[in-house]
Order: structure tokens, then sequence, then C-alpha cells
């Protein structure tokens, strides 16, 4: 009969796990950040990246590159947040992915394929830090 296994064995597997998605929500959420800060620097300038003569849901490329840029900084504070198991950016992470995830689907006509790249990441991260970025672990 194979002898039981210690509590703390158990408990560290579970932590490690648990650490491992919130280190990966984090670093999806920097990286979809800088992209986000790149895109709309370029959106702001108007690069020759983006589809011509696309028609938005509201306002122009212009504007839309300052949401984005915005969004994309408020992203990488969370991120580093995130990071620092600090439990109010976790809600902030969440948020602002969940924010970038809609703006991403209205900027489907300046980038198609890169939005619906994002799209899927911001789900990754709602879903790593909802799931995983209860920090939990930090009470025991």
């Amino acid at each position: 009969m194979p002898a039981p296994t210690p509590r703390s064995d158990v408990s560290a597997s579970a932590e490690s796990h648990l650490s491992g998605w919130v280190m990966f929500a984090g670093t999806m959420l920097l990286m979809v950040a800088t992209l986000n800060i790149i895109y709309g620097i370029g959106a702001i300038d108007d690069s020759t990246f983006f589809v011509n003569d696309a028609k938005y849901v509201f306002s122009d490329l212009n504007t839309w590159g300052w949401i984005v840029l915005v969004t994309g900084c408020l992203q990488m504070l969370a991120a580093f947040g995130v990071w620092a198991r600090n439990s109010i950016a976790t809600w902030a992470g969440i948020a602002f992915a969940c924010i970038n995830a809609i703006v991403q689907l209205l900027m489907l006509p300046a980038y198609p394929f890169l939005s619906l790249a994002l799209f899927s990441i911001n789900l990754l991260v709602i879903y790593g830090l909802a799931v995983h970025g209860g920090h939990a672990d930090d009470a025991v």
C-alpha cells in the first residue's frame, strides 16, 4: 500500500499551478498592452499599416488610436500589479482585458486578423485572472 502524500506536497503543487496561471495571465496582459501601445501610436500617426478607407462604428482611426493607447497603458500598469499579487490590480486586469476585447472587436476594420488574435489573448487573460487570480493562497 503506497504511503499517503503529505498535505504540504499537495498544497505546494496547487499553489504552483495557481501561480503559473497568474504569471501567464500577467505576461499575456503585458504583451497585449505593449502591442496596444505600439498600434495606438501607429493609428494616431496615420500609419499605412492599417486598412485604407475603413469604416468605423463611430469616429475615425485617430480617435481609436488614442483609445487603444490609453487602454494599453492601463493594461501595462495592471500587469505589473498582477505580478505583485495585488487583488485590486487583478480586478483591474480583468476589467481592462474586457474593455480591450470589446475595443479589439470594434477595431476589426483597421486590422482584422490582429484584432481577432488580440481578442482571443484577452479571453485567456480574463480566464486566468478570474479563475486563478483570487490569490487565495496568500491567506494560507
